[in-house]
């Protein structure tokens, strides 16, 4: 039934229906994401459609230079000319969103539902990790503030400094479902 209610061989003079290993108490094996099914889906799907797939390098949309970017919205390492194929993109997202997803889980510390959790991975796989944990939805969350939360992530609608459409479009959709979390 529990994964970690299993049977140790017998012990001379024990039966062995009564040996039973202790729950593990060490460090998680991988994310959430790792381990829920659902969220990987969710976060796969909702990152997947906002950043679309493109398999050549292109320049940053906001700037027209560096970042130089491919594949589900890929910038580490990406360089002008570079093409992938489709099962390498698949690849680097899911390697990349395991990534983010460990680095999101160290600076949460308040448990969440699905949406919730992917809707932050959305978020800090668009800004980074660092700008994630620094923002006001980190904060906010960590202090017990879920809507506050969910509705701040709709300030992060800007690359350069303009208001980028598409943008707004992904925060809105990512707010809806954060709140769908709670």
């Amino acid at each position: 039934m529990f994964a970690w209610l299993t049977r140790k061989p017998a012990v001379a003079g024990v039966p062995a229906s009564a040996a039973v290993a202790p729950r593990p108490t060490g460090p998680k094996l991988g994310s959430r994401l790792k381990r829920s099914a659902a969220a990987a889906a969710l976060c796969t799907g909702l990152i997947g459609g906002f950043e679309g797939l493109r398999t050549t390098a292109y320049p940053d949309p906001a700037t027209g230079r560096e970042p130089w970017t491919a594949c589900f919205g890929e910038t580490d390492g990406i360089k002008r000319g570079d093409t992938f194929t489709v099962a390498e993109c698949k690849a680097m997202l899911a390697a990349s969103l395991e990534q983010y997803a460990v680095k999101l889980e160290a600076c949460i510390s308040r448990p969440m539902a699905d949406e919730t959790y992917s809707a932050f991975l959305s978020l800090s796989y668009n800004i980074g990790s660092g700008g994630f944990c620094k923002s006001s939805v980190a904060r906010l969350w960590n202090a017990g503030e879920t809507r506050a939360a969910c509705d701040a992530m709709l300030k992060f609608n800007r690359a350069a400094g303009a208001v980028m459409p598409g943008l707004t479009r992904r925060r809105t959709q990512e707010r809806a479902l954060c709140l769908k979390g709670l």
